[in-house]
């Protein structure tokens, strides 16, 4: 891939907890060459505290995020989108909209950690959890040779990094 700029849009159905990680991580890390993004098939109306702390504790900003739809993505005004990752099973499992640009796409599932049910320190470990297996896939998929890997290595490499 010959780009110099890419749009990455991360979804999971709620758009409340590890999409809105995942833009944070990539907003940080990608710099001026990524632009990320965040939406839900359902999206939860919300962002979940836990995931703005977790963020916090990782020494990222949180300000401006919210749960929103992925119908925000697929309009005439909407950007082109170069890879889209889903980082939950159920916004893997369902279908998906037409994407403007054709994007690359790869599951990069990851435990839902608004699920875990238990004592405050088992949910914030539940995050840190989520936020690290984001970041460590965040942080292969940047260091990728974007310049030198042709469209059938670059799917294979995005794919290879979800099952991590």
């Amino acid at each position: 891939m010959s780009e110099n700029h890419y749009n990455v849009l991360f979804l999971c159905t709620g758009n409340s907890a590890r999409s809105i990680m995942a833009e944070g991580i990539l907003r940080k890390k990608g710099g001026p060459h990524f632009t990320a993004y965040s939406a839900g098939s359902q999206p939860a109306g919300l962002v979940r505290e836990e995931a703005l702390a977790q963020m916090r504790r990782a020494g990222l900003p949180t300000d401006g995020f919210r749960s929103k739809s992925w119908d925000e993505f697929t309009g005439p005004a909407a950007p082109h989108l170069s890879f889209v990752f889903t980082v939950c099973d159920h916004a893997a499992k369902e279908s998906c909209p037409i994407w403007p640009g054709q994007p690359m796409t790869a599951h990069w599932g990851v435990p839902d950690p608004a699920a875990v049910d238990g004592s405050a320190a088992e949910i914030e470990r539940a995050y840190g959890t989520a936020f690290s297996a984001l970041d460590r896939r965040i942080s292969l998929f940047l260091a990728l040779p974007f310049e030198s890997l042709d469209a059938f290595a670059l799917q294979k490499a995005i794919q290879s990094i979800g099952k991590q």
